[in-house]
């Protein structure tokens, strides 16, 4: 395996996703993960920067009056702690609902930087596959709530708690949005789900640094409408580079 591609950091895989959504053959996979994302992202941040002023004095007003300096340490860690929380949990619902054509677009950039034949299946192949796209979604959903319950209860332990629940929210966040993406070329080959978080976390720094960059690119107005594809293409990268020998004799 080439040695340069193991020691790709995952900020310049994202990066490299870029290019490859707008590769000659590959645009047309990426126009409805698109349409997607920036009806549901762009609604759900028109909502949130209308709300989310009252929702950072409800949070400081739980934090007892002795410690009011504290609130100028506190206030950007919240906002970036429900910026973090918000982008997530839309995103969690675009992919949901461009799972499929998410999996295809995964699909065909792989057989592109592989050199492999495209796959003759299309988008209603994709959709016919909707029921076992839906249950691996279910498990990263069932992966990702009880953490994030632990990490919600600190916002309630005033100081200390509610200092380091944003930056636990961030990185856990990170976390999320690699298994997320990640999740794509994976599945599209049946590696269980299991099995591929734990082989993320073999990688962890570099998965941690590929969902850190997916996050703010979402938690960033107008750049979070054009992540999702950006994402999967990238995710697809580092499968192709990083984890495909694995799995190719097993699932070719």
């Amino acid at each position: 395996m080439n040695t340069y591609k193991q020691t790709q950091s995952g900020v310049q895989y994202f990066l490299k996703g870029i290019s490859l959504a707008m590769t000659p053959g590959i645009r047309r996979f990426v126009f409805i993960p698109l349409l997607i994302n920036i009806a549901l992202l762009g609604g759900s941040f028109f909502y949130l920067f209308n709300q989310i002023g009252g929702w950072i004095e409800q949070i400081l007003a739980q934090i007892p009056s002795w410690l009011d300096w504290l609130s100028y340490l506190l206030w950007p860690l919240i906002v970036i702690s429900i910026l973090a929380v918000f982008s997530y949990f839309f995103s969690t619902i675009a992919n949901w609902i461009a799972a499929p054509f998410n999996g295809l677009l995964s699909e065909h950039l792989e057989a592109k930087l592989t050199g492999q034949p495209a796959p003759s299946g299309g988008i209603f192949d994709a959709l016919k596959d909707l029921p076992r796209i839906f249950k691996r979604e279910w498990q990263k959903l069932k992966y990702y709530i009880p953490k994030a319950l632990g990490l919600f209860i600190l916002f309630f332990i005033p100081a200390i708690g509610q200092s380091i629940a944003p930056i636990l929210w961030f990185l856990f966040t990170a976390w999320m949005m690699a298994i997320q993406y990640c999740d794509y070329p994976f599945d599209n080959h049946k590696v269980p789900f299991e099995t591929m978080r734990d082989e993320l976390k073999t990688k962890r720094g570099k998965c941690l640094s590929f969902g850190s960059l997916v996050t703010l690119f979402t938690m960033t107005p107008i750049l979070n409408l054009f992540v999702m594809p950006i994402a999967v293409c990238g995710a697809t990268a580092m499968w192709v580079d990083v984890y495909r020998d694995t799995h190719k004799a097993i699932n070719p």
